[in-house]
């Protein structure tokens, strides 16, 4: 059996886009910088995400029952490296540009955004893989999306 460390130095050579998702539980706003989202179905139309059990983001988002997810743009490095690091809240949307959604806030500047009622979630080791059905799903401005290659941002 392949370990955690050779999966890891394999898949790092497959581009991946960058994305962050965002949940809100009454007023209480977290965001987390991910490489895991995966088009699951057209019909319903499902998304999926990955996230560590550990994460803050990972029970809030259990209990708000419901995401948003901005898929970032090549131009938006800081903003992925400021959700991937454990910012603490008081200082998490400091300077970051945001605007409203249904369920959560979105990050302005992103190439798409998604939201997402929690639909499913399966333990996968670690992590959580939920599954979300799409409620709004538009597109931002034309351009190339950041994504994640050989560990770092391209």
């Amino acid at each position: 059996m392949a370990t955690g460390e050779e999966l890891k130095a394999v898949l790092r050579r497959q581009p991946v886009g960058v994305c962050v998702v965002t949940v809100d539980l009454e007023g209480e706003r977290l965001g987390l910088t991910v490489a895991s989202l995966v088009s699951l179905a057209l019909e319903p139309p499902l998304v999926g995400i990955s996230i560590a059990r550990q994460a803050a983001l990972h029970e809030l988002l259990r209990a708000a029952g419901g995401f948003g997810i901005s898929l970032l743009a090549a131009g938006q490095v800081e903003v992925a490296r400021h959700f991937a690091r454990g910012v603490p809240p008081i200082v998490l949307w400091h300077g970051i540009e945001t605007r409203a959604g249904r369920r959560a806030p979105l990050l302005e500047g992103s190439v798409g955004w998604l939201e997402c009622a929690l639909e499913a979630e399966h333990g996968a080791g670690d992590h959580t893989f939920f599954v979300g059905r799409v409620e709004l799903a538009e597109p931002g401005e034309p351009g190339p999306a950041l994504v994640r290659v050989e560990g770092d941002y391209a």
